[in-house]
């Protein structure tokens, strides 16, 4: 199943390209959506079934990155380049390395809230992966070898 990723990178190059201005316009910084990715596993779910078969994004591990996304965050805006679509209602230094360290009672849902972003995220990119490889007819030659 591994073997089926190698062969779309450069598919993938191209919906990075693409799939730049969906992520500039979230919640996460480009750093941080680079995080998510590495995060992040593609899978072909119902691949036996050419009508069902699509790409999903596996995303279980996100949960884990949430403090590392938050220290990203905290250098950015250390370095004065802190990004402007900041959620969170609360704020200030103690409450970064409160969440940072796992404590304080708010991040759970906050994490929870950026892990769900997340997904939606990486999912609208592995649509765009399906679609591009779909229009670039090798959709079926992906799916074969991820059944091989």
């Amino acid at each position: 199943m591994a073997d089926w990723t190698d062969s779309i990178v450069g598919d993938r190059m191209t919906v990075d390209r693409e799939f730049n201005d969906r992520v500039e316009s979230s919640r996460f910084t480009s750093q941080e959506w680079g995080l998510i990715m590495t995060a992040t596993e593609f899978d072909i779910e119902h691949a036996d079934d050419p009508d069902r078969a699509r790409i999903v994004a596996d995303t279980e591990k996100l949960p884990q990155i949430m403090p590392e996304l938050e220290n990203v965050r905290s250098q950015m805006a250390q370095m004065g380049g802190a990004p402007s679509e900041e959620k969170s209602s609360s704020g200030g230094l103690m409450d970064s390395l409160k969440g940072a360290l796992g404590l304080g009672n708010g991040s759970s849902g906050t994490d929870q809230e950026r892990v769900d972003a997340a997904e939606r995220l990486t999912q609208a990119y592995a649509d765009a992966l399906q679609k591009h490889l779909e229009s670039k007819n090798k959709w079926e030659q992906v799916r074969n070898a991820y059944l091989e």
